[in-house]
């Protein structure tokens, strides 16, 4: 091969080299442009699915994966975020008697096998009942709430019939605590009786069971308040029990009780008997606590200006056939204060008819009296309220608390208004937060407050209302013993004991009432029946239990001033 042959050979060759490479490479850059054009469909197609679903469609997606992460319903809480009802999945035993779909039996082995291998597990059951039940074939419930090992446990019987599904289980960790305020949940899923039914909606609702329902109640106090009632109802062999604690400058209930009380966890026979609230659905005649509010009516009224004038008191009045009488005669005559301190009906009912009918009645009226009980709660009780004018004898009996049937929540609003500064509020079962209470309505004048806290001091200090009396908490109040109207009229062995109270009567800030049904004279009360000798000593003990939870330390270097009506008592006082 010469030499010019070889150079074109060589330079052939470089060229086809050339060529391979540049159509690899043109081959290389095509695929990637392959490659991100597929890419670009793909992100384009994301970008118009997402434009899409954001201008037609609503969002299913999100929504559905927190409705998943939220609890089925809200949970309740106290005051302090204790937490009072909240929802969990739980199982349960259901019977299926369709279950084999074979026509045949549906157990597997006999009823009276299979209950007894149920009872193994479950002790509380009656073999011979669950027998008898699945004997006859039809579906239902037979147990509510498993522990997951007893799931597994009625698994190993191998009956197809006996299911276990997963359901969603209201619990109520504080047991029949505030059973009353917090009702119940049916097994339609719906709230009932309490602020179940009342915030069902809230509670039901996606939006809102993140949260908490939050409610005025402080767990410490209604437990207290429960407990004392509880002991004092025992010791008295009373029928039941009420009781309500109230911020007089909020209307906020820190307590309500009604004894029996029901375990809402556990809806039986004997507790759907015990879910009648007494102290907001049930009206009494609550006799001589009314006494405070008509004296505080003639004050604010100008009736009553001079607390040292002395009325007759050791004859019954007597009016249209009917004699008003005291329980035992106390003097010839006594002023004001001694008339509180002794709970004299006949000077009382002298007032009252100075005072006049129309004035009583509109003061009565302004404290709520004639309407059902301001709360929330759906059982509230109509007062029997006399209509059209009020003649003498009406106006002298109610004065005393006879003739006028109201609940204990309605006496409980009335002493708020009449300590703390005249106003009152609507209660409430919602938390409020602080400068959020409501403006209320004026009812007293602020120094017939003021006068008013001087007297129901010396109540507890020097008269019926001593057994309420604790060191430091300057308590005040007025005891109520009213005879129950029955067949006939009055039954002179059933009585309502009620005592009303403020505290700390320096500054009030907070209201009880607690209130027995038909106390029995026993050794507890020193074969007493009335209330100073029952609904006295329960607010007596409440309050050294509950003040200091609520930001009331006990003080013997206070309390109220009593210097200007002191001495009207000292000589008559017993």
């Amino acid at each position: 091969m010469t030499a010019l042959s070889a150079r074109t050979a060589i330079t052939s060759g470089r060229v086809t080299l050339v060529n391979v490479r540049q159509r690899s490479l043109l081959t290389a850059r095509l695929r990637v442009l392959w490659v991100v054009a597929v890419f670009a469909l793909v992100a384009l197609a994301a970008v118009v699915r997402i434009i899409y679903l954001g201008l037609f469609q609503e969002a299913p997606t999100n929504r559905s994966l927190s409705e998943a992460l939220l609890p089925p319903r809200g949970e309740i809480a106290d005051r302090n975020g204790v937490p009072l009802a909240r929802a969990f999945p739980a199982y349960a035993l259901w019977f299926n008697p369709e279950a084999l779909d074979d026509g045949g039996s549906p157990l597997i082995k006999t009823p009276e096998e299979v209950a007894r291998e149920l009872v193994r597990i479950f002790p509380d059951m009656d073999v011979k009942t669950l027998a008898a039940r699945l004997a006859t074939g039809r579906p239902g419930y037979l147990r509510r709430r498993l522990l997951p090992e007893e799931a597994n446990r009625v698994q190993a019987i191998g009956e197809i019939a006996l299911e276990i599904p997963q359901e969603t289980e209201r619990f109520y960790p504080q047991g029949s605590m505030a059973s009353h305020v917090l009702g119940y949940v049916s097994a339609d899923g719906h709230g009932k009786v309490g602020m179940e039914e009342v915030l069902d909606k809230q509670l039901s609702d996606p939006a809102h069971r993140g949260q908490a329902a939050v409610l005025s109640i402080d767990t410490r106090v209604q437990g207290a308040l429960e407990d004392e009632l509880q002991k004092g109802m025992l010791a008295t062999n009373a029928v039941g029990a009420a009781g309500i604690i109230l911020d007089v400058d909020t209307g906020e209930v820190l307590a309500l009780a009604s004894l029996p009380a029901f375990d809402p966890n556990k809806i039986d026979g004997a507790g759907a008997k015990n879910m009648f609230n007494r102290v907001t659905n049930q009206v009494y005649e609550l006799g001589s606590t009314f006494k405070p509010l008509t004296v505080a009516a003639a004050i604010d009224a100008g009736v009553v200006t001079d607390l040292s004038r002395r009325y007759q008191a050791n004859r019954p009045i007597e009016i249209g056939g009917f004699r008003i009488r005291d329980s035992h005669t106390i003097g010839a005559s006594i002023n004001v204060p001694e008339a509180l301190i002794h709970s004299s009906n006949i000077v009382t009912a002298q007032i009252a008819d100075q005072l006049g009918g129309k004035a009583l009645k509109r003061t009565m009226s302004d404290l709520g009296m004639n309407e059902r009980p301001y709360i929330e709660l759906p059982a509230r009780g109509f007062p029997i309220w006399p209509k059209g004018e009020w003649p003498r004898l009406r106006t002298m009996t109610v004065s005393y608390g006879h003739g006028i049937a109201v609940t204990p929540l309605h006496l409980a609003s009335a002493y708020a208004a009449m300590v703390n500064g005249g106003i009152w509020r609507p209660a409430t079962l919602h938390k409020i937060e602080p400068g959020h209470a409501p403006r209320g309505r004026r009812v007293f004048k602020a120094s017939t407050s003021a006068k008013m806290n001087q007297l129901l001091r010396m109540i507890v200090s020097y008269g019926t209302g001593r057994k309420a009396d604790a060191p430091g908490f300057r308590i005040g109040g007025k005891t109520g013993s009213a005879e129950k109207p029955g067949a006939g009229g009055y039954r002179r062995t059933s009585l309502i004991s009620t005592f009303a109270a403020a505290f700390p009567m320096d500054r009030p800030r907070y209201v009880i009432v607690a209130m027995l049904d038909e106390p029995q004279g026993t050794a507890a009360s020193s074969f007493q029946r009335t209330a100073a000798w029952n609904a006295a000593p329960i607010v007596g003990k409440v309050v050294p239990r509950v003040g200091p939870l609520l930001g009331v330390m006990p003080d013997e270097t206070r309390d109220v001033d009593l210097t200007d009506v002191l001495p009207l008592v000292k000589g008559g006082k017993q």
